[in-house]
């Protein structure tokens, strides 16, 4: 009887050359037992096309992708579209340790429609659309894998490091922290995303450079 799920890691992208699906097939050679596995990508952000093409070949040697680990909450993005169990890894493991209080992200599937009203301790992120008159607020940042149109608070509590991303930021109201902004009314930029955060108290809004928490957890819409 297998005592527990195959645990796969990926390489760092600086340490090899070879993509995720050739170091995947490389690590077949020397697998044996069936069962359940768990994916440990580093710092790889795989594609949805990627992650199916590993799952395929895992599967057709008789191994379940069961959990996908990464380094930042965008290498979970594929894992968490396709339904799997996810959670951030430290690209340190004494950096987790020197942590007094490590931050939670809580990761919500789906769309957030009027009237709804998402509030998390920690960091959220959103797998779809805030539409107008939907909230939501974290502790921590908030990130949208989608388009941001309703009302969104970061840094609940007075944290004005945090900081609000989306994939297209038009809210009704941005608030970080103590600091309240309308949503900007020009189109975004295409292919980009932006971030709102605390720039001499008041609320700028610039291009994205995504860093994520430590800890995850998910919700569902």
């Amino acid at each position: 009887m297998q005592a527990g799920p195959h645990h796969l890691r990926l390489t760092t992208q600086a340490r090899s050359s070879a993509s995720a699906l050739e170091e995947v097939s490389a690590w077949l050679n020397s697998a044996s037992e069936l069962g359940s596995l768990w994916l440990h990508c580093s710092d790889r952000v795989l594609t949805l096309p990627e992650l199916r093409a590993i799952q395929d070949l895992l599967g057709g040697a008789g191994l379940l992708v069961e959990r996908v680990q990464a380094e930042t909450a965008l290498g979970l993005v594929a894992a968490a579209a396709l339904g799997l169990e996810t959670s951030l890894s430290q690209p340190d493991a004494t950096a987790e340790l020197e942590r007094a209080e490590p931050q939670r992200l809580t990761i919500h599937r789906g769309t957030l429609r009027s009237g709804d009203h998402l509030e998390v301790e920690g960091s959220l992120l959103v797998l779809g659309d805030v539409n107008p008159g939907a909230r939501v607020s974290a502790a921590g940042d908030v990130r949208i894998w989608g388009r941001l149109r309703g009302v969104a608070h970061a840094g609940r509590g007075g944290n004005t490091k945090a900081r609000i991303v989306a994939l297209q930021l038009r809210p009704l109201q941005l608030r970080i922290a103590g600091a309240v902004a309308r949503g900007p009314d020009d189109q975004p930029p295409a292919g980009f995303c932006e971030q709102a955060v605390l720039q001499g108290g008041a609320i700028a809004i610039e291009p994205a450079e995504p860093q994520w928490p430590t800890e995850t957890g998910s919700t569902s819409g």
